[in-house]
């Protein structure tokens, strides 16, 4: 293998492994934002349900204020019940009573019927902040193994580009510009290994005296239908483990 052609390689082993590291160290942040607006929503929900618990006991002491006041209100009116002196008064008197017994039956009908809501309500409220409160801290461990991933994943990679620099300052200058022209257009693939005469990239079957130059490995070559560097690997002898010359 020419010696320009190993340097890629290793050169483009390193790019795709500093591509997986910057996709997973993108995709946390991205993570973290996913968790911490579905723990929005049930923080939303909760204040929901405390607000419905709330109303709910606003409307009872209402409620319960208008019964008192309506207790009061025919207290006197009987007491001034007693001092009527006509039927017709009497009778006013007594229809209004009755008028305010009635609103009083009411009014402990819906406080009854808020009892009722106010027992489901306080349980959603409570199940929700026990709900909230264990997510709260899962969220919070997801964050911390994150930061740690990210801290891992920066080491790595602030370590890779320095192995990187080490290996393109031994590329003569017209190689690694073509390295990186070609692995712009090819999505970060640049260089391809050519197997049973094809270059392993596009799947286009090599002419044969160009395989026998890439076999040779004397000059950097590229492939003739995608342009990518070719490299030549000679089988493996599986008894010893050297190279075949073919």
């Amino acid at each position: 293998m020419h010696p320009d052609t190993r340097l890629v390689s290793q050169l483009q082993a390193i790019d795709l492994h500093m591509a997986e590291l910057e996709k997973e160290v993108a995709a946390l942040p991205k993570h973290i934002a996913v968790i911490e607006k579905t723990l929005e929503s049930h923080q939303r929900r909760l204040e929901a349900d405390g607000a419905a618990l709330t109303a709910n006991q606003k409307d009872r002491k209402k409620f319960e204020g208008d019964i008192q006041m309506h207790e009061q209100k025919i207290s006197k009116l009987r007491d001034q019940m007693m001092g009527a002196k006509t039927n017709e008064q009497y009778k006013a008197f007594q229809h209004e009573i009755e008028y305010l017994e009635k609103e009083i039956r009411t009014a402990e009908d819906r406080i009854l019927e808020l009892m009722t809501e106010s027992e489901a309500l306080d349980g959603n409220v409570k199940k929700a902040e026990t709900a909230l409160k264990e997510e709260k801290q899962l969220v919070e461990a997801e964050k911390g193994k994150a930061r740690e991933r990210t801290a891992v994943d920066q080491t790595a990679l602030d370590q890779i580009k320095e192995e990187r620099s080490g290996i393109a300052k031994k590329l003569p200058p017209s190689t690694a510009a073509a390295y990186e022209r070609i692995r712009k257009k090819r999505n970060g693939v640049a260089v391809a290994e050519a197997s049973g005469g094809r270059c392993s990239a596009c799947q286009i079957t090599l002419r044969p005296q160009y395989f026998q130059d890439l076999r040779r490995g004397d000059q950097l070559m590229f492939c003739e239908s995608c342009g990518r560097i070719l490299y030549y690997n000679p089988p493996v002898n599986v008894e010893d483990g050297t190279r075949l010359a073919m």
